[in-house]
């Protein structure tokens, strides 16, 4: 008996090595076969993630841009109503005084009243009071503590003010002097500001405010541009003088003045919400045609039509199936006479008609009637005609069976 040896192990590790790169590369392989379909299930999502991403980027970009307008809209909406509708707050204009020269220097006192125009026109356009608004009219008199004026005692302020043609609409009359101070207290007041009033820091005068009007309004039809005012006093002496107008506001003016933070975080916020429902609604009618779809209100408004039409069209399909057995009837009936007078050579002749006029076939009328739906139409329109037709195709004279099949209309004759 042979005995069974083992290979040498130079043959047995060669063939170990190539069975182990055989199962590496099989592994491979079946890695990479699992790999794959995941790979590119991966880049997939990663391309459907990325278009995603930039789409929701644009339209956040889009949305930013459309709500930074929609409020800077707001905000100049808001200005221009604040502008157009709030009248000017104060009013304030140097009023300088002239009088005459001309008369006798040996009398005290100046020749004529201190008279001054005031103009209520700004830049010579706009006027300073608006229509309709109350206004506090005050002028301020700056006057010395000279022994004239404190011997002057009491005196006139007169206001007048007219239109652009020169009309005086209101006139007004307001007394006023200094204050009364004893001799003690001006002693006292100038020893204790002697030294602000030695180096012309200050001056012993006192700031008169006389009140004109308390609740002066202008007319829309005669608008007051301008007014004059005079001091009815010849010894009065003045440093300087300003005449001072302020509104006193009501209801929205008041609000809008007195609170103006509130106002425009109100005015803004209604403009912004007011634009953004305009946008919407202009979104919707670009993308959808509408808020509702335009398919519902097609089918309601036309669902009457569809009735009515399909109605008609019963009524002529079935005009036309007793006209076309009216006139079979009346064909098998002249076929008759035809057959028996002419005998083989008239049915020849009468297979020759019938070729050549294929209409008499009922079958090709039906076959041709829905075709013709405006004629189904006219039909149902104008019913008493094809009736009048019917009796005129029923009322034919009896002729020969070839004059009757040639003059015999077809069936869309009648329609």
């Amino acid at each position: 008996m042979s005995e069974f040896k083992d290979p040498p192990q130079s043959q047995q590790f060669p063939e170990l090595q190539r069975g182990s790169k055989v199962q590496i590369r099989s592994g491979s392989d079946r890695m990479g076969a699992a790999m794959g379909p995941m790979l590119h299930w991966v880049q997939d999502v990663a391309a459907v993630t990325l278009l995603k991403a930039r789409r929701t980027l644009l339209q956040a970009a889009i949305l930013f841009c459309t709500l930074f307008l929609l409020l800077w809209v707001s905000v100049f909406l808001y200005g221009s109503f604040y502008y157009s509708y709030m009248p000017t707050v104060s009013f304030s204009t140097p009023v300088h005084f002239y009088y005459a020269s001309d008369c006798d220097t040996a009398e005290a006192g100046l020749c004529s009243f201190p008279t001054a125009n005031i103009s209520f026109m700004r830049n010579e356009r706009s006027q300073v009071m608006a229509n309709g608004q109350p206004y506090r009219v005050s002028l301020e008199l700056e006057m010395p503590e000279s022994p004239v004026n404190q011997q002057l005692g009491m005196f006139m302020v007169r206001m007048s003010c007219y239109t652009k043609g020169g009309k005086i609409v209101s006139s007004v009359g307001r007394s006023t002097m200094l204050h009364f101070r004893s001799f003690l207290l001006q002693t006292l007041s100038t020893l204790c500001f002697s030294p602000l009033l030695l180096t012309g820091m200050a001056e012993q005068k006192q700031l008169i405010e006389v009140e004109l009007y308390s609740d002066y309004k202008t007319n829309a039809y005669e608008p007051t541009i301008g007014a004059v005012i005079q001091i009815q006093s010849k010894q009065v002496q003045i440093y300087s003088s300003q005449l001072r107008i302020h509104a006193y506001f009501t209801g929205i003016r008041y609000l809008l003045y007195n609170f103006p933070l509130t106002s425009a975080v109100i005015g803004v916020s209604t403009n912004f919400a007011f634009l953004s429902v305009v946008a919407l609604f202009g979104y919707l009618q670009f993308i959808w045609g509408g808020l509702w779809p335009p398919d519902q209100v097609r089918v309601r408004v036309m669902m009457g039509d569809s009735t009515r039409t399909q109605r008609r069209r019963e009524e002529a399909r079935k005009r036309m199936e007793r006209e076309n057995s009216q006139k079979e009837l009346s064909t098998a009936a002249e076929i008759g006479p035809v057959n028996g007078t002419y005998g083989l050579q008239g049915n020849g002749t009468l297979e020759e008609t019938l070729s050549e006029h294929p209409s008499v076939n009922p079958d090709a009328s039906g076959a041709e009637a829905p075709d013709n739906k405006e004629e189904e139409s006219h039909d149902s329109e104008e019913p008493e005609d094809t009736d009048s037709s019917d009796v005129l195709n029923g009322s034919l004279p009896t002729q020969s069976g070839e004059t009757l099949l040639r003059q015999r209309p077809g069936p869309w004759m009648s329609l």
